[in-house]
C-alpha cells in the first residue's frame, strides 16, 4: 500500500489545509445524512486513480471490462493513466478528475481502479460543494478511506467501502453489488464459510469480544489511514456511530500505535459499536515478542463495554462486504451481522 509515503504526504496535507477554508471548512457544523441517487444498468461510470499509479496497463483493461460486465458505459479520468512517482499523476490531476466525475451529469457513479496511496494529499483540492450539489455513489476501499472520511465529514454523502475497479469481481462481490446498487435492498452483511467436512467451522469465523447489538451511522475503512488524517477538517465525527476497521500489512505494534491513537483522540469514547475486519499479512516480524492482535483488541475494545466482533469480511480480501459508510446500520456482535435499516439511495 506504500503507506509510509502516504504518511510522509501528511506534511504536504497539513501545509495546505487554508485551501479548504471554504465555508469554515464544512458545508456544516453538523452535516446531515447526504442519500447519493441510485443508478442502473447502462449508467455510464466514472473510473478514476485518486491514490497510487497502476503499472500494469492490462489492470485498465480488467476495471474497464468488469464495469461493463455489470452493465455500465465506462468513462475513464483524464488522468486515469498519469504517473507521477507512485501516485497516478499530480495532486491537481488526480483531485480534477474527482471533481469533473462528480460535476459531469453523464457520470451517475465514480469508481476508484485502485488504492495504493496519496489519496490525503489531494483532500484540500477536492470541490465538496459540487459533490453535495450532484450526489453520486463513489465506491473503493483501502486509501480511498481518505476520500471516504472527507467527503462524510464535509457533505454526509454516503459512500460506499467494496472492491476497486481493477480487484475482485467474483460472484460474491457481483452479487453484493447487484443487491446495494440494483435491487436496493436492506443488506445484511454476514460472512459465509466454506464448504468442510471438519467437525468445526473454521474459515471466515467471526470472534464476539462483547455481545449485544449496536444501532448507528457506520464509519471507518483502512486503520492507517483513518488515523493519519486525525486531527484535520477531513475525520468524520463518530459520536454514537459503529466504527469498522481493518489494514494490511502491519505488524501488530504498529496496529497497537494506531489504536491508541484512535483512544487518544476520542474515537474510541464517542462510538456505540465496534467491528473489526481482516488485517491481513500482520503476522510480527521480530524483535523481542509481540502482543498479539486478539490482546490489541482486548486492550482497547473491552473497556468500551460495548457490543463488539472481529473476523468481519471487510479488507484486502478477494470476498468483501460493501459497505454503506455513513449509513445506518444496527450490528449484533453475537451473530457478527452488519443490517442497513435505511434506503441509502435517493
Amino acid at each position: 500500500m506504500q503507506k509510509r509515503a502516504f504518511l510522509k504526504s501528511l506534511g504536504l496535507l497539513s501545509a495546505s489545509l487554508p485551501l479548504a477554508s471554504w465555508d469554515s471548512a464544512h458545508l456544516a457544523d453538523d452535516p446531515k445524512v447526504l442519500l447519493p441517487k441510485a443508478i442502473k444498468k447502462g449508467d455510464t461510470i466514472g473510473l478514476i486513480s485518486p491514490s497510487a499509479a497502476t503499472a500494469d496497463r492490462m489492470q485498465f483493461t480488467y476495471a474497464k471490462e468488469a464495469l461493463e460486465a455489470l452493465g455500465f458505459e465506462v468513462k475513464p479520468g483524464k488522468n486515469l493513466m498519469n504517473r507521477r512517482g507512485h501516485l497516478a499523476g499530480t495532486d491537481d490531476e488526480r483531485a480534477g478528475d474527482l471533481n469533473e466525475m462528480f460535476a459531469d451529469n453523464n457520470v451517475k457513479a465514480i469508481v476508484s481502479i485502485r488504492g495504493g496511496s496519496g489519496a490525503a494529499r489531494i483532500l484540500p483540492l477536492i470541490d465538496y460543494k459540487t459533490i453535495a450539489r450532484n450526489p453520486k455513489p463513489l465506491l473503493g476501499y483501502s486509501d480511498i478511506t481518505a476520500l471516504h472520511c472527507a467527503i462524510q465529514a464535509q457533505t454526509g454523502l454516503i459512500t460506499f467501502h467494496g472492491p476497486m475497479g481493477s480487484g475482485n469481481w467474483n460472484s460474491f462481490n457481483v452479487s453484493q453489488f447487484e443487491k446495494v446498487f440494483f435491487d436496493l435492498e436492506k443488506v445484511t452483511f454476514e460472512n459465509i464459510h466454506a464448504e468442510s467436512d471438519d467437525l468445526v467451522v473454521k474459515s471466515n469465523r467471526i470472534q464476539t469480544l462483547k455481545g449485544g447489538k449496536a444501532e448507528g451511522k457506520i464509519l471507518g475503512g483502512n486503520l492507517t489511514v483513518l488515523t493519519a488524517i486525525s486531527g484535520s477538517p477531513y475525520y468524520p465525527d463518530f459520536k454514537d456511530a459503529i466504527l469498522f476497521i481493518e489494514d494490511i500489512g502491519e505488524d501488530p505494534y504498529k496496529v497497537d500505535r494506531m489504536m491508541s491513537t484512535l483512544k487518544l483522540n476520542g474515537t474510541l469514547d464517542k462510538i456505540k459499536g465496534f467491528i473489526f475486519g481482516q488485517c491481513s499479512e500482520c503476522e510480527p516480524s521480530g524483535g523481542y515478542g509481540s502482543l498479539t492482535l486478539d490482546q490489541i483488541l482486548d486492550d482497547y475494545v473491552l473497556p468500551l463495554d460495548i457490543p463488539a466482533y472481529s473476523g468481519a469480511m471487510i479488507g484486502h480480501i478477494s470476498k468483501q462486504f460493501i459497505i454503506p459508510v455513513g449509513a445506518k446500520i444496527t450490528m449484533d456482535a453475537d451473530k457478527g451481522t452488519i443490517s442497513m435499516l435505511e434506503s441509502v439511495f435517493q
